[in-house]
């Protein structure tokens, strides 16, 4: 069991501190400079949606207005068997620069995406969701790094809004972590994966997704990567959000997220092969290792419990009792008390959304129509 117990807190050690202080390192001392240019590219702008009548009219005028040569952008939405407005509401803005694709029956996102990019004339192809906001400028700055021949795909960075609840302030925390970890990652080589609210593909690279993916903004920033391009973070594409304001949300939307994690190590298998990725570290500590991370959890605790006759080790277990004690209280506790235990709290939840993308995943459950959680 100490064995265990050690190698569990090591890899845990390393998942979490570790390997972002590697690449923190990595990333001052060997980076990889990005030739961006002002560069003005045609671009097709993607998107597809399923009932977003009250939002998709506010998106349609966000991408019309924004900063970037009208003759050289358009748009292209679909509406994936929508059941509600959203078709008619998409069909007052067909037009030249705006094309609309509308199914009678849902057919999935994958799915619109390949029918829509068959359409698409532009050189960069950019994907986004109906819900978040783009920034004006976000286009130029994501397409300027296409200026560099290496770069196959690009990044936005997402803005969350509205973090004063208990999970959303968690989430907040999270997210600059984990925007830390995608910035030096792109510094060095390639993030692994991108903001599936916004993203850019060149056109050239993309291959028709295979309708059971479940992240797209994970398959094809890591298919440019297999074919030897470097997909980049870019920092001042912003796109906003609002962070998730309740557990039931953020649960639903890191399980789905989580089991198409585990779907991708067998689409992207290859990624993980040391002897034929050149990003083999990264995929492993940032995708595979994270998503293991809740058996190393597990087994630190319980191996613990049969090394309390040691002291330092009684002191540990003490530590995370107090950890999880502290992840209880934000998740039962009075709402404005809840917030001293947000980061606790959101650790917890999103390793146990882990486990069940696992188990979604192994099972099927997870499909690419999924509903959002609105409560």
């Amino acid at each position: 069991m100490a064995i265990l117990f050690w190698i569990s807190a090591a890899v845990l050690c390393y998942i979490y501190f570790g390997y972002p202080l590697l690449l923190w390192i990595w990333a001052a001392l060997f980076p990889r400079p990005v030739r961006a240019s002002e560069y003005f590219p045609s671009v097709s702008i993607l998107l597809s949606a399923f009932n977003e009548e009250k939002v998709i009219a506010k998106k349609m005028e966000n991408l019309l207005s924004l900063d970037y040569p009208v003759e050289k952008l358009e748009v292209l939405v679909g509406s994936d068997g929508s059941t509600d407005h959203t078709a008619a509401i998409l069909a007052e803005y067909k037009g030249e620069k705006v094309a609309v694709v509308a199914l009678s029956e849902r057919g999935g996102k994958p799915r619109m995406l390949n029918l829509l990019s068959q359409q698409a004339g532009g050189e960069i192809l950019v994907f986004t969701d109906a819900r978040q906001k783009i920034d004006r400028e976000a286009i130029r700055y994501l397409v300027r790094n296409f200026s560099d021949p290496e770069i196959g795909c690009v990044s936005g960075e997402l803005m969350l809004e509205g973090t004063n609840g208990a999970v959303a302030k968690g989430l907040g925390f999270y997210w600059r972590y984990e925007k830390f970890i995608r910035s030096r990652e792109s510094q060095v080589d390639s993030v692994m994966g991108a903001t599936g609210a916004l993203y850019a593909v060149r056109r050239s690279l993309y291959l028709p997704l295979p309708e059971e993916t479940i992240l797209d903004d994970l398959y094809l920033p890591m298919q440019a990567v297999s074919k030897g391009y470097r997909t980049l973070f870019e920092g001042k594409a912003w796109v906003y959000d609002d962070a998730s304001s309740t557990p039931r949300q953020e649960y639903e939307r890191k399980v789905r997220t989580l089991a198409g994690n585990y779907q991708s190590f067998v689409q992207l298998s290859s990624l993980l092969n040391p002897f034929q990725s050149r990003v083999a570290l990264q995929f492993i500590s940032h995708k595979l290792l994270r998503v293991l991370a809740p058996f190393f959890l597990i087994a630190l605790f319980l191996s613990n419990v049969s090394l309390l006759h040691h002291p330092l080790c009684r002191i540990f277990f003490m530590l995370q009792i107090a950890f999880y004690g502290c992840a209880t209280l934000g998740a039962v506790a009075p709402q404005k008390a809840r917030r001293l235990f947000s980061q606790p709290y959101v650790f917890c939840l999103l390793n146990v959304s882990a486990l069940a993308g696992l188990y979604r995943y192994l099972k099927k459950q997870q499909q690419v129509t999924w509903q959002k959680q609105s409560v």
